[in-house]
């Protein structure tokens, strides 16, 4: 299934861009990419998923080939939501689906949790629904089961939510005083720095990731991405679990979670290894949607879906075919 055409729809701060495939009449299914990739992130997967499927695959808002956000805009992870709703609303669906890899599952999550009656299915990529912060949390106990959380938030977990806050502000204040001019690299160049800064990600892929992420000027190739985006832990909005399973018990998806056995476990790259916030999140989401809920591994890391999409092509398009819309 080749690709059948690209879109820009137009924002308030200029456009936001997507890929489309398949025809326009099949059930639409959103593609939501990760953090500073964009929608070439699915071009390998997209063409083996089952054919009577519409896919849309959006670059977020300063990412790929959309608009960058107006100065002093900073890039949270609200305002990515806000751009689903647009894109939702433009193209005049009343309900679909969402697959998102990393950053854009999360965004897909609380998409799928605040306009629950929207999403039929909801597939994660190597992701979860939510940034969950839990490293002050105490250990889950049978008085408090993820069903049955009993005690309010932590004065530490408020506090918290203040310190992710204030790092995004001060970050984006710093990048738009720094107003260093943009590097300009040749294209081995970039394609040697994108391979360094990004080990899950093969050559073939990172060619396709940069195709559509870079800008050819005079002298090479600049990064077409807003330099106001950087660490994702400055636009994420980590919960704590007792509102997690205040989502989740929104949800009126299917929910489909494929973790790669060589990805990320934790959005702060430091706690790569521990995997205890997937644990967790993964017996929420068992407990509220029980049958509704789907999990499986696969071997591979964070870009198993660019780098051997045969992986998860079959998985995703049973997912997909399975059932029609949800009746509660």
């Amino acid at each position: 299934m080749g690709l059948t055409s690209e879109m820009k729809l137009a924002v308030p701060w200029g456009h936001i861009a997507a890929k489309l495939w398949g025809s326009q009449q099949g059930p639409p299914v959103l593609c939501l990419h990760g953090w500073l990739d964009n929608a070439n992130s699915f071009d390998r997967l997209i063409p083996l998923l089952p054919k009577d499927f519409h896919y849309v695959a959006m670059d977020f808002g300063g990412h790929g080939l959309s608009s960058h956000y107006s100065p002093g805009l900073p890039y949270y992870q609200q305002n990515f939501v806000i751009e689903v709703q647009r894109v939702v609303a433009a193209l005049k669906w009343n309900r679909f689906s969402i697959m998102g890899h990393s950053f854009g599952g999360i965004v897909g999550g609380m998409y799928s949790c605040t306009f629950p009656e929207m999403v039929d299915k909801l597939i994660l990529l190597d992701t979860l629904p939510c940034a969950l912060d839990y490293k002050e949390l105490a250990p889950l106990s049978a008085a408090r089961s993820p069903a049955h959380p009993a005690e309010p938030a932590t004065p530490q977990e408020l506090e918290n939510l203040l310190t992710y806050k204030r790092g995004m502000i001060e970050h984006m204040l710093q990048i738009e005083a720094s107003q260093k001019p943009q590097r300009v690299l040749s294209p081995e160049e970039m394609l040697q720095g994108f391979l360094k800064n990004n080990s899950h990600v093969g050559e073939e892929c990172a060619r396709l990731l940069l195709q559509r992420g870079t800008t050819q000027v005079a002298t090479g190739l600049v990064l077409s991405r807003d330099r106001r985006i950087s660490l994702p832990e400055h636009s994420i909005d980590f919960v704590s679990r007792d509102l997690l399973v205040h989502f989740i018990r929104k949800l009126q998806a299917h929910v489909l979670l494929i973790k790669a056995m060589q990805g990320f476990y934790n959005v702060r790259r430091e706690n790569d290894a521990d995997k205890e916030a997937l644990n967790l999140v993964k017996d929420i989401l068992k407990s509220v949607l029980k049958e509704w809920f789907q999990y499986t591994e696969v071997p591979g890391n964070h870009y198993v879906h660019m780098n051997q999409p045969q992986r998860v092509a079959g998985i995703i398009g049973s997912f997909l075919k399975s059932s029609t819309l949800n009746q509660l």
